[in-house]
């Protein structure tokens, strides 16, 4: 019995630890397949129906408080114009990116990789979320605040979203620095053999390498540049609409944003402004999915080359058909695309893909050497056992924010106050929307075949204007003719001409 001892205990022990390995792989589960499930609920039985799927894979206090179950809660009841509720679902998701954004000021080197990550699988990271996502969640809530009429909050989230930009600029470079001395402390190459029979491509396409970074979009920067000029502030709208051209260039409603600033926020301008200044966000599509991609490469141990597993994500590129224009009152404005999230998920992957190689190299160094440790000590039976956990254990990081939409477009113009049938590429919305005041900002979300329209964000009075005096019953009948457009609480006169909105301001009346 004695004799036995000394093999027996070791082979046990590595069993043992293939063991809580296997079992910690299996209770995480795939977010792809949760994302999935959620949306099959949503087109089946509409979005009350994708709330429920989701609320029922969360049973524990710290899964209903985990960063990713709040920002697709939050993203659902959004689209259900729960917007209280859809807001303090956001706020849960930024007190874990507040959480992030401390350490990564104080503490940086503890978010520059796990133990776990690195020797066993990916998903046993903490989610902190994708950069884009932590800027979607101000932005969100800056969006949110409009439609209940919380100027104020929103001012604040804006503020904060810029705040969010400067400490993930920061960090990342210090992390790429931290990832490249380490990899050439253990002789990996970033983006050598290792990716071989990966879809670069879809990596390297155009638009992505087009894109300044991962993390920042041309929306977040226009909104606080429209948000500010409603609040009357153009002074801190203009570097607004500058930083939403420079990420988005070449896009006409961005850079008249910037170019009838002064024009708009004139005192004379506003005194005779007769129509609505309307912004239109237009969102379609869905987030894209990571899919994982496994490799198998060769790992040198003792005993010879032993066969070891990685995987890697793979996010394809969007067929989504683009939008091209939305029609309101007899006017057609041209839809301009300002974000893909898709474009922006692949670049951050891009950008992921150096750390990432090098964790799976060292994963694979380190299962390698588990597994000729099996097979030594286990024989055949043995080598079977590593090679099958390494195949199990290796599992690419599927999570991301799945209920975003693919795209967002943007439109803007001036149109008569009132109720207005919309069309979005021609097809018309079920319900008229109203518009109202000086500044007026109208969500829509193409969902599946439905249309969601959310509550619209109104701010500022126009002035009102005196009735036209009507001629005496004995002199001859005037030859001006003039509209009237009735809205619920005052009366507009409004010329023909003047109906046609375009994103210039129309000439003014006195």
């Amino acid at each position: 019995m004695t004799n036995h001892q000394p093999r027996f205990r070791p082979r046990l022990l590595w069993v043992l630890a293939l063991s809580a390995a296997l079992t910690g792989c299996a209770t995480m589960q795939s977010h792809d397949k949760l994302a999935t499930d959620m949306q099959n609920a949503g087109r089946s039985g509409g979005i009350p129906a994708a709330i429920a799927q989701l609320e029922s894979t969360a049973k524990s206090e710290d899964e209903k408080t985990a960063l990713l179950y709040n920002m697709e809660r939050g993203e659902l009841l959004r689209m259900d114009r729960r917007y209280p509720d859809s807001t303090n679902a956001f706020l849960l998701a930024d007190n874990k990116v507040k959480e992030w954004e401390e350490t990564a000021k104080t503490n940086p080197s503890k978010l520059m990789g796990t133990v776990g990550a690195a020797l066993i699988s990916e998903r046993l990271k903490v989610y902190e979320g994708q950069d884009y996502e932590k800027v979607w969640v101000t932005t969100r809530l800056a969006l949110n605040r409009m439609a209940v009429g919380d100027f104020e909050n929103a001012r604040v989230d804006i503020k904060r979203t810029h705040e969010r930009e400067a400490i993930i600029a920061e960090f990342r470079s210090k992390e790429t620095l931290a990832a490249e001395e380490e990899a050439k402390s253990k002789g990996a190459a970033s983006g050598g053999k290792e990716l071989n029979g990966y879809p670069v491509e879809t990596l390297n396409d155009p638009e992505v390498l087009a894109l300044k970074n991962g993390y920042q979009n041309a929306l977040s920067h226009y909104l606080a540049g429209f948000l500010y000029e409603m609040l009357n502030e153009p002074g801190l709208a203009a570097p607004g609409y500058r930083k939403a051209i420079e990420l988005k260039p070449e896009t006409g409603v961005l850079e008249e944003g910037l170019r009838g600033l002064d024009n708009r926020t004139g005192f004379t301008w506003k005194r005779r402004q007769r129509m609505t200044d309307v912004l239109f966000i237009v969102e379609a599509g869905d987030a894209p999915a990571r899919k994982p991609k496994a490799f198998t490469i060769p790992v040198p141990t003792g005993r010879g080359l032993v066969t070891a597993s990685i995987s890697y994500p793979v996010i394809e590129p969007s067929k989504d058909a683009l939008l091209t224009t939305i029609s309101a009152a007899g006017t057609d404005l041209k839809l301009e695309k300002v974000v893909d999230v898709n474009v922006m998920a692949r670049r951050a992957l891009k950008d992921e893909m150096p750390g990432m190689v090098l964790r799976g190299f060292t994963r694979a160094v380190a299962k390698g050497v588990l597994q000729n440790e099996l097979q030594k000590r286990g024989g055949l039976i043995g080598g079977i056992i590593g090679a099958a956990a390494s195949v199990a254990t290796e599992q690419a990081d599927d999570r991301m924010w799945r209920m975003l939409p693919g795209r967002v477009y943007v439109a803007r113009g001036y149109l008569p106050p009132g109720e207005h049938l919309v069309s979005v590429n021609g097809r018309q919305l079920p319900q008229p929307i109203k518009i109202d005041g000086q500044y007026a900002l109208v969500p829509l979300r193409m969902y599946d075949n439905s249309v969601l329209t959310g509550d619209v964000a109104m701010l500022g009075q126009l002035p009102t204007v005196a009735a036209v005096p009507q001629p005496a019953a004995a002199e001859p009948a005037t030859t001006v003719r003039t509209t009237t457009t009735t809205t619920t609480s005052r009366t507009r006169v409004v010329p023909k001409a003047a109906v046609k909105s375009t994103s210039t301001a129309p000439a003014a009346k006195n």
